[in-house]
């Protein structure tokens, strides 16, 4: 499993990463989401951080980070190929500055097989077909083509990689 950009220039192997079967996997419909992918949604899949972070050397000098607050006061990290312009992944830091122990892979980077079969091509992406959808009310493609999946109008409270909420 690789996490790799359009033109090549990030192309790494994710360090003992989960069974794909047990990758959690949104497609989000809210506007932030939709203009990052450039698309009618954006995809994600959650992964422990310890499969690429801490970055390497290599890996930073090919990254650009772009910083943006969230609505819930906390940092979203966005990374991006200094090449392409590829968005390949995002972490969240919380209010208090503590980076979240998940990081949220974009779902087309995420490559399946070995390095040679992704080289000539002949690789997979991950099953979305399974994904949860969030701001399914902000949707503007039909929620339809995608039967029995589950769906929130907003975002669930509890979610992988997010702290339980506080009562």
């Amino acid at each position: 499993m690789f996490l790799r950009c359009q033109c090549a220039s990030i192309f790494v192997p994710l360090t003992d990463p989960p069974s794909e079967n047990h990758i959690p996997l949104y497609i989000c419909h809210c506007t932030q989401c939709r203009l990052q992918s450039s698309s009618l949604f954006g995809t994600s899949a959650i992964f422990p951080a310890r499969v690429i972070f801490p970055l390497s050397d290599a890996l930073k000098s090919q990254l650009s980070v772009w910083t943006r607050p969230t609505k819930q006061g906390r940092s979203m990290d966005c990374y991006f190929c200094k090449t392409c312009g590829t968005r390949v992944m995002h972490r969240i830091r919380e209010a208090d500055g503590v980076e979240r122990e998940t990081v949220t892979l974009k779902g087309g980077c995420v490559v399946l097989g070995s390095e040679e079969e992704i080289k000539e091509g002949v690789s997979r992406v991950l099953d979305f077909s399974r994904a949860t959808h969030l701001y399914a009310g902000q949707a503007v493609v039909d929620l339809a083509m995608w039967p029995g999946a589950r769906t929130y109008e907003g975002s669930p409270d509890v979610m992988e990689g997010r702290p339980a909420p506080r009562n």
